[in-house]
This record gives C-alpha cells, sequence and structure tokens, in this order.
C-alpha cells in the first residue's frame, strides 16, 4: 500500500516553491499526476510555462489577483483563497493526484485568507495514498507538528538586498 506524506517547506529564506517543484518534477518523471494550487499568486511565471509542457500529467491553477499585499487583505483576495482552497480539498480528497501541492498556504493561512482549523481537517482528510506539499512563510508550531516532513528555509544573504530585482529564468 502507498503511503503519502505531508510535506512542509517554510521560513524566511528563497527556495520554499523551488524545492516543492523538485518533487513535483521527480513525480512526474515517474510517470506521477501532480496538482498545483497557488495562493496569492497570478502570472505565466517560467515555471508554469514549463510545467505546462508535461500536458495532462499536471493541473496548475492560481489562486490570488497577483497585487502585492500590504496590511490587510480584501474581500475579492480572501474569496479567490477561499474559492483556491476549497479546490485543493477536492483534489486531495479525489485520489486522483499523487502529489498535490498548496504553494503559499502558509502564508495565506497567516493572512486569514483561510482558516487553520479548515487546513488541518483537509490534511485529516486526505486520500491516503496522496503526497502533500505545503509552502509558505510564518508556518504555525500546529502545522508544523501535523506535518512529516518540515524544512526551514533560513535567509543567510540574498542579493535582492543590493537591490537585484527578480529575474526571469532565476525568481520568476
Amino acid at each position: 500500500m502507498k503511503i503519502g506524506y505531508i510535506h512542509l517547506y517554510t521560513g524566511n529564506g528563497k527556495g520554499k516553491t523551488t524545492a516543492a517543484f523538485g518533487v513535483v518534477l521527480r513525480m512526474l518523471g515517474a510517470g506521477g499526476k501532480v496538482f498545483i494550487g497557488q495562493f496569492l499568486k497570478k502570472g505565466d511565471y517560467s515555471e508554469i510555462k514549463a510545467f505546462k509542457r508535461w500536458g495532462e500529467s499536471i493541473e496548475i491553477e492560481q489562486f490570488g489577483s497577483g497585487r502585492f499585499i500590504v496590511g490587510e487583505a480584501d474581500k475579492t483576495e480572501k474569496a479567490l483563497a477561499q474559492s483556491g482552497f476549497e479546490r485543493c480539498r477536492s483534489a486531495v480528497v479525489s485520489g486522483k493526484y499523487d502529489l498535490v501541492v498548496m504553494d503559499e498556504v502558509t502564508l495565506a493561512l497567516s493572512m486569514g485568507l483561510i482558516e487553520e482549523k479548515s487546513l488541518l481537517e483537509l490534511l485529516d482528510d486526505k486520500h491516503e495514498a496522496v503526497e502533500i506539499i505545503l509552502t509558505g512563510r510564518n508556518a504555525s508550531p500546529v502545522l508544523i507538528d501535523k506535518a512529516d516532513l518540515v524544512t526551514e528555509m533560513i535567509e543567510v544573504k540574498h542579493y535582492f538586498q543590493r537591490g537585484v530585482k527578480a529575474r526571469i529564468g532565476i525568481e520568476e
């Protein structure tokens, strides 16, 4: 029997989504089916373009306006996150996917766009064979305890601090 585990990539350092997408690449290479739900994001980033080449083996949906949010998120952003969460729930419980990635879900939690209780219930209800990856900053101790694998990305030094903007093929 195949058992799926819960991964959590968190912290303030770069590489959470990149780590998740490395596992996605492995799953696709192994012939698996993948669903990626991206909270707070909108755009045709390079990784989205690359993954689309895998055809029906991968589905990617974005649940955000693409705007940088300072302070409290507006009703539109909250509605997008709620709708996205329900879409992720159906992917997790369906058994249709080998891997489900909920990108930036912990940030959506910390911003109050979705409730931690709902995410914990989703994790309890997951199809037993589905591997789940959660990413984002500000993961709570409860979520860290719930996950089977936790990696914290720590920023030691970043060229953004010198004014370097996001570059296509590296950050976008």
